[in-house]
């Protein structure tokens, strides 16, 4: 089963939370009161997510959480990869050389592809959207013969 692990989840959730009141300073401890998450969990996606530059923190009375961008600028693809790392189906799908099969696989070119549509899906989903207290309209709006898959090569 491919999946998310429940810290990039738990992004998202806070991300999103963030993103529906962009214009306040969001504390850890109301964050985590107000998504029902333990504080330390909470705490440590922040610190993530302020490394990855989705984020920006202020210290003292006055301070907190923002988001370092719009909301419509910040993407799924984005905050997985900020918990996560790079998106990407296998090793060869993001770092090139990486893999001692790569000579014999057979199999690279058609990961990269799936890949690249993972991704190219991701990036189009936006923070904005998963903010939103309306469902996001299925398929998203991205027709998958758009994307180059025959550019994607070894």
């Amino acid at each position: 089963m491919l999946k998310l692990s429940r810290l990039t989840d738990y992004a998202a959730v806070v991300m999103a939370q963030i993103a529906r009141h962009p214009e306040a300073s969001h504390t850890a401890a109301d964050l985590a009161e107000d998504v029902q998450l333990p504080h330390p969990t909470v705490s440590k996606t922040l610190k993530m997510l302020v490394r990855a530059g989705l984020l920006a923190s202020q210290r003292g009375a006055q301070g907190g959480y923002r988001l370092a961008r719009p909301a419509s600028q910040i993407t799924a693809a984005d905050i997985i990869a900020a918990i996560e790392g790079p998106v990407a189906m296998t090793e060869c799908s993001h770092a090139q050389g990486e893999c001692e099969l790569v000579a014999t696989c057979g199999v690279a070119d058609n990961w990269q592809r799936v890949s690249l549509a993972i991704r190219t899906l991701l990036e189009s989903v936006t923070l904005a959207h998963l903010a939103a207290s309306s469902p996001l309209k299925l398929p998203v709006q991205l027709p998958i013969q758009s994307i180059n898959l025959s550019a994607v090569s070894a």
